[in-house]
């Protein structure tokens, strides 16, 4: 018997440790999973809340880290049964369809909306016209913080650790670059839908997102001027009816020979300064000045006067331009 003894407790440890270690690779895969599901909701649902951002100034990364976590990154019931991503319950003004289910109380209810566009939307207009979160929107766009922290003082969440949470999911996954008007980064998508390449020259940090035209357009700002992204489907003409400029400003705003425009291409919707935001530039390889002085929303002819180039010539990469 003595010989056994000291073999069972040793037994009793390595079922127990091979019981743990056959969890783990579960736990990890689950983990994984978890973060694969976060980064597709994004790609889902960004460009979402941009729009709404654009319309309903409420910042992309906190609508964003809200759907993330009450809907368990588009997983829970609610999410995929009714296409609630934000937990809204029903309340006595909606009118819509409804899903019940349990949560602080038994049997609740809860609205049913037929997208997740819908959802998002409703989600703006529950924020915007409740007088507990207008102090919200005296904040700056890119006060993530500030807004996380907001929504948990007015009481959108009863759970403490809410702002935290949101806060950490903002920062875990760079929701922030959703606010910034970084234009490479957080506009990416707009560039993809219109076909064109996300360029990488340095004015493009500087584009912010200012608003969502009627015609679905996205305008930005750069260097205090107004301006689109040329879609797929773009021209002169759509352009100019979209904005109510004639096709001939459009050309002179934008230094055009001609009406052909291809996706991706800037274009401004004022004429452009004679200075730019910054002092100079230093020219990459296949850059053009054409491209650059709509990168810096800047005209042409201030290029050619402010360097020493003759008419039509292209600077060399290296060169550093003169852009005021």
């Amino acid at each position: 018997m003595k010989t056994f003894c000291p073999a069972i407790p040793f037994l009793k440890i390595s079922i127990t440790m091979l019981f743990l270690l056959s969890l783990t690779p579960p736990v990890v895969a689950q983990r994984a999973d978890y973060k694969t599901m976060v980064l597709r909701y994004i790609v889902r649902y960004r460009e979402i809340a941009v729009h709404e951002m654009a319309v309903s100034k409420i910042p992309a990364s906190i609508t964003l880290a809200q759907g993330i976590l009450e809907s368990n990154a588009g997983q829970s019931p609610l999410a995929v049964q009714a296409n609630n991503h934000f937990g809204i319950k029903c309340h006595k003004d909606w009118t819509g369809e409804t899903m019940y289910k349990d949560d602080d109380r038994p049997n609740e209810c809860f609205r049913k909306y037929s997208s997740a566009e819908q959802c998002f939307r409703d989600h703006s207009s529950f924020l915007v016209e409740r007088d507990r979160y207008k102090s919200l929107f005296h904040l700056r766009i890119t006060d993530y913080a500030g807004w996380a922290l907001g929504l948990k003082n007015a009481g959108y969440a009863t759970n403490p650790a809410y702002a935290g949470q949101l806060i950490k999911t903002i920062e875990t996954y760079k929701l922030f670059r959703f606010d910034s008007g970084d234009f490479g980064k957080a506009f990416a998508d707009s560039l993809a839908m219109n076909g064109g390449e996300i360029s990488s020259n340095p004015w493009v940090s500087h584009f912010s997102l200012a608003e969502m035209a009627p015609d679905g357009h996205q305008v930005y700002i750069n260097n205090g001027l107004r301006l689109v992204l040329a879609g797929k489907e773009d021209n002169l003409a759509r352009l100019s009816s979209a904005f109510n400029i004639s096709i001939r400003k459009l050309m002179k705003f934008n230094d055009l020979n001609d009406s052909n425009l291809h996706p991706g291409q800037i274009i401004y919707l004022h004429a452009k300064r004679r200075k730019a935001a910054h002092a100079t530039h230093v020219v990459q390889s296949g850059e053009t000045l054409a491209r650059i002085a709509q990168g810096y929303g800047i005209k042409l002819k201030m290029l050619y006067k402010r360097n020493p180039l003759s008419e039509n010539a292209e600077p060399l990469p290296g060169t550093r331009l003169r852009l005021r």
